[in-house]
């Protein structure tokens, strides 16, 4: 909105709001936006889901030391999804697509949170979706997204190419093509293509989700995953820089980077509120959508793998869930103390916050990583 006011109508008549033309400066203006936003009406939201006694459910086998949390307000990633949708609105340019597919996967899945912390509210228990409910949900929002990228594809607005890190020349493409000249079989060429998204997004979704159990933590990690992306999107979108790179360029992921940008504001806001000792938790609204949002926008810039080491703490959050289910289900053994892995060195008698910095610390090394195979590739 401020963008088509500020510079399409008026920069010709006030030449100093040319500025607003460019995305460095109109991300800057976001995050700034989405970070004192999400401080600003922070007092009003907390105070408000007290009042509705929207308390969080502790779960009963979690550690002892959580139970003295029950009843802080939750829900504030209505705080996060406010100050991150808004300063987009404001700053973006709303004729690119990608904006807009971000933002509905940011939405989407938000909502699908919302109703899983209402669920969890209402019943004063720390269960809401069932496990089914909610993958189904989350695989629907999955298939929303690969049918847009479809039509885009064939619109020649998208490439279903993957950009595989150290290999420059190694982009294979996940259709199938011997089906694409058949009308009737065009869906079915993009079958790979919506298996790879459903394991990107609903998995980075579900792995912010997971990694949400200690004060910031999540929150905190975003917003270095969050700059990341936003690096990323930048330097995917530019003419000289991509091509200095090696990367496929897309102009249109140019736009995404105001997206990031408020989308890492927001979460530095909340982690004013949200840092030890917590005034409010996010909630699934606000760990499904962020997640979700990661891995949509990941799709969208073509760097799904670099995603793994963005998101590496994130990913290892998974796996530790995934390995302490099957070792359980298969051996009727543990391998951790308890699952997720952070909860495992509170079992072992870490203190939280040395956790959750050593978390953000890792986070930050990873993320680091992931920039320098910029060059390296």
């Amino acid at each position: 909105m401020l963008y088509w006011l500020l510079y399409e109508k008026l920069h010709t008549v006030v030449s100093p709001f040319r500025v607003f033309g460019y995305v460095t400066s109109r991300t800057m203006f976001a995050s700034l936006t989405s970070l004192f936003l999400c401080i600003l009406l922070g007092p009003y939201v907390i105070r408000k889901l007290r009042d509705l006694h929207f308390g969080q459910s502790i779960r009963e086998d979690g550690p002892q030391s959580h139970h003295k949390k029950a009843g802080t307000p939750t829900m504030g990633g209505l705080l996060i999804m406010i100050s991150t949708v808004g300063p987009t609105l404001l700053w973006a340019d709303l004729s690119d697509v990608y904006v807009w597919i971000a933002l509905f996967g940011f939405v989407a899945y938000g909502v699908i949170g919302f109703v899983d912390d209402y669920a969890k509210v209402t019943n004063k228990r720390n269960l809401g979706l069932t496990a089914k409910q909610k993958f189904a949900m989350q695989l629907a929002v999955a298939g929303l997204v690969t049918g847009v990228l479809a039509f885009m594809r064939y619109k020649n607005l998208y490439n279903t190419n993957l950009n595989m890190p150290f290999v420059k020349q190694f982009r294979p493409d996940l259709l199938i093509h011997s089906l694409m000249g058949n009308p009737y079989t065009y869906a079915l060429a993009f079958f790979p293509f919506y298996l790879f998204v459903v394991f990107v997004v609903v998995g980075s979704s579900n792995a912010v989700n997971i990694t949400d159990g200690l004060d910031g933590l999540a929150s905190g990690l975003m917003v270095i995953a969050g700059s990341a992306l936003t690096v990323l999107a930048f330097v995917g979108g530019h003419r000289e820089l991509s091509k200095y790179l090696d990367l496929v360029r897309n102009a249109h992921t140019a736009e995404l980077t105001i997206f990031c940008g408020s989308l890492t504001g927001a979460s530095l806001g909340f982690l004013w509120w949200n840092a030890h000792t917590a005034d409010v938790f996010m909630g699934d609204v606000g760990s499904l959508s962020m997640g979700g949002a990661m891995g949509v926008v990941a799709i969208l810039i073509k760097q799904e793998i670099l995603l793994l080491a963005i998101a590496g703490v994130f990913v290892i959050e998974l796996i530790s869930v995934i390995l302490q289910v099957g070792s359980f289900k298969l051996r009727g053994k543990r391998i951790f103390k308890m699952a997720p892995i952070h909860h495992h060195f509170e079992a072992l008698g870490w203190q939280e916050s040395k956790i959750i910095a050593r978390f953000w610390i890792a986070g930050l090394v990873l993320a680091l990583f992931a920039l320098t195979t910029l060059k390296l590739r």
